[in-house]
This record gives structure tokens, C-alpha cells and sequence, in this order.
């Protein structure tokens, strides 16, 4: 057990943190206001090699470890948590192909990500199919060599950018989660249309969209394991980036926490900075006390993925209290920095706004719960 980052892993964090730095946070406000996809971000993120990082080398990707990622990932979101939601979609969406795809659909699907820009999206949830997977409504039927693929999903990351779509839909309603099936659909064909980008309270520099299937056609050969294991697969895919999840958690908490200092070693009253006041001091020390256990946590289920364990206990524990955690220090700094904590010209009240949104996406707090006491009962 070493509790020490490498001289690699320090550089990897570096560079990182170097570009949420000097290339996200200056315009981080303004997509925050506009709500308008970063493209000049994500941009410059694949130049540095900061996307496609689960991608295998092999693939053309940076292939980076998932400890590796996860640090990274903290660094990004302290930048700007929708451009790091933004630039980590293509890893949720690539990872059924990376943990199932065959070799030749991971040449296929997966190595273009590493010669141009190019975005995926993961479509799994829907508006009556959430934290309840199996009432899934999307369906495939099998004519020949292809799928047919009809529904719509809901609040799909970068869809409205994307060419490249991981779909999940089932070939049997009867036959609940062992109906469910995984393709890849490649481009725009017919049938496939993004709705309107949605109006989010955070998280506004990710687009997120609607995706409606009208008789699409997917060959064979983008079918992701076999018929009936989407479910299996969706639940691996989750395991996977649930570390990455949680550290954007750790990223919006450590933002927070030094916005905090910085504020409560200025702003005084009763002739002394708040910070010398007991009631700050106990505030931001559980801020600093928590964003470190959940880091901790993180770093775990991250790394018993890189030994080539199940995680699936480790993720949920990361993934649920770093969600819960991190709005709670958000919530905390706004009220360290007292009225000046509501005023959107104070960084702060995003932090707030960002955090709210991972308490719910990639498995609702209560969910994670849920997975949590199904594992201890095992």
C-alpha cells in the first residue's frame, strides 16, 4: 500500500492540472452563462491527450491505468465540471467495446478516436427507465444481418456532437434485463435524430440531448457481446467509471475548499478575519477532512480495477459518498462566503450548481445504496 503518486503519475497530474488552469477555468464563466459546447476546450484537451484516456494504447488511445484517470479526471473537474463531464462521455461510451468488444470491433470503433477529434455518447437511460434499467423501452429486432433499433433515450451526453452512439435496447420487453442488448451505431444514419439541448442547472458546458431511434439499422457486427448480455455489460461499463465520477466530485470539493480559504483569510469581521473564528475553522476543516476521504476512497476503487478485481462495492462507496460529499462542501463554501456566496459574479454558487448534478447521474445516491447493501449481503 503506497499512499505516495509516482514521478509519472505527478507529471500526468501536472499537465492536467496545467490545462484546467490556463485553458478551462478563464472560460469556464462563459460556458457556464451560455450553456454553449466547448469545442476550443475539448479541442485542446485531445491535442494534450487528456480524452480517450481509457482507450488502450494499442487503439490508438493514451491508455492510461485507472488510478492514472481518475487523477486526471479530479484535476479537469476542478477546471470546470461540465468540460470534464463533456470530455469523459467518451470513455463511458467506449468502455463496453474495451471490456467486451472483440479485436476487430475495437480496431474498428475504437481506434479512430486517436486519429482526429471525435465524440461517443452512452445511451442507456430513458424518461421511464433510470435507476430501473430492466423497464427499458428501446427495442432491437434482428432482420437478416442488422438490427432494428426503435425508442429514444434521455439526457444523453454530448449527443448533439456526437458520431459515434453506444445503444442499449432489448430484443424481448417479457424478458426484462436479460433481454437487453448492446450495439454501437456508427455516424448519423437514417432514422437517428438529438433533440433541443437541454436547459441544465449545472454542468452547462456539457451538452446534453434526447436521442430518437426510427427504424435504424445496425449490422451484426456493432452488436457488443452477445444477445441478452446489455445488462451485464451496462453494470461492468458503470464499475468502470464510477472512479471517474467520483473524482469530479473530488475536483468540484477541492475548488470549493480553496475558494473558501482564499475568501475566509480576507473578508473580516469583528475586527479579525472569518477565518480565525471557530465556527469557519470547523467548517473548512470538515471540507478539507472529507474531500480527502473521498479521494482516498476513489483512489481504491480505482485501483482494484487496475489489479483486475470486481469493484463493484469499492465504486458504489466512492461514487456515493465523494456525490454527497461534494455537495455538501459546495454548499458549505457558499455559506462561508455569506451573501457574496449567492452572486453568480462569486465562483462558488457553480460549484453548487455542479455538484447537485452527481448525486444523480451514472446512479442516483439512493441507488448506490442500494448496490452497496446487495454487496454486503453477498
Amino acid at each position: 500500500m503506497d499512499f505516495q503518486l509516482s514521478e509519472s503519475q505527478r507529471a500526468l497530474q501536472d499537465a492536467a492540472r496545467k490545462y484546467a488552469r490556463d485553458v478551462v477555468r478563464p472560460k469556464a464563466p462563459h460556458y457556464d452563462e451560455t450553456s454553449d459546447f466547448p469545442k476550443d476546450l475539448i479541442s485542446a484537451a485531445f491535442e494534450l491527450g487528456l480524452l480517450n484516456m481509457a482507450i488502450p494504447s494499442e487503439y490508438n488511445g493514451v491508455g492510461l491505468t485507472h488510478l492514472e484517470q481518475v487523477i486526471v479526471c479530479e484535476e479537469l473537474a476542478w477546471g470546470c465540471a461540465g468540460v470534464a463531464t463533456s470530455l469523459i462521455a467518451n470513455d463511458l461510451a467506449n468502455l463496453p467495446i474495451i471490456l467486451h468488444g472483440t479485436d476487430d470491433q475495437k480496431k474498428r470503433l475504437l481506434a479512430p478516436f486517436g486519429e482526429k477529434l471525435k465524440l461517443s455518447c452512452f445511451c442507456l437511460t430513458e424518461p421511464a427507465a433510470g435507476s430501473d434499467v430492466a423497464a427499458m423501452g428501446t427495442t432491437a429486432r434482428r432482420e437478416g444481418d442488422e438490427y432494428v433499433l426503435n425508442g429514444s433515450k434521455c439526457f444523453i451526453t454530448n449527443a448533439g456532437y456526437a458520431d459515434q452512439f453506444t445503444v442499449f435496447a432489448t430484443l424481448d420487453k417479457g424478458k426484462k434485463h436479460k433481454g437487453i442488448t448492446c450495439f454501437v451505431v456508427e455516424g448519423r444514419p437514417q432514422g437517428l435524430t438529438t433533440g433541443k439541448h437541454e436547459n441544465k442547472m449545472g454542468q452547462r458546458a456539457s451538452n446534453t440531448t434526447t436521442v430518437t431511434f426510427d427504424e435504424v439499422r445496425v449490422p451484426v457486427a456493432n452488436r457488443i457481446g452477445e444477445e441478452g448480455e446489455g445488462f451485464k455489460i451496462a453494470m461492468a461499463t458503470l464499475d468502470n467509471s464510477r472512479p471517474l465520477t467520483a473524482s469530479i466530485s473530488i475536483g468540484i470539493a477541492r475548488a470549493a475548499l480553496e475558494h473558501s480559504l482564499e475568501y475566509s483569510a480576507q473578508r473580516q469581521t469583528m475586527g479579525k478575519p472569518i477565518r480565525e473564528h471557530q465556527a469557519v475553522q470547523f467548517m473548512l476543516a470538515e471540507m478539507a477532512m472529507n474531500t480527502h476521504a473521498a479521494r482516498l476512497l476513489t483512489y481504491e476503487s480505482a485501483q482494484v480495477l487496475d489489479e483486475g478485481q470486481r469493484n463493484t462495492l469499492q465504486s458504489s462507496y466512492a461514487k456515493c459518498f465523494a456525490a454527497d460529499m461534494a455537495m455538501k462542501v459546495a454548499t458549505d463554501a457558499v455559506q462561508v462566503f455569506g451573501g457574496y456566496g449567492y452572486m453568480k459574479e462569486y465562483p462558488v454558487e457553480k460549484l453548487m450548481r455542479d455538484a447537485k448534478l452527481i448525486q444523480v447521474y451514472e446512479g442516483t445516491s439512493q441507488v448506490q445504496r442500494l448496490v452497496i447493501a446487495k454487496e454486503l449481503f453477498r
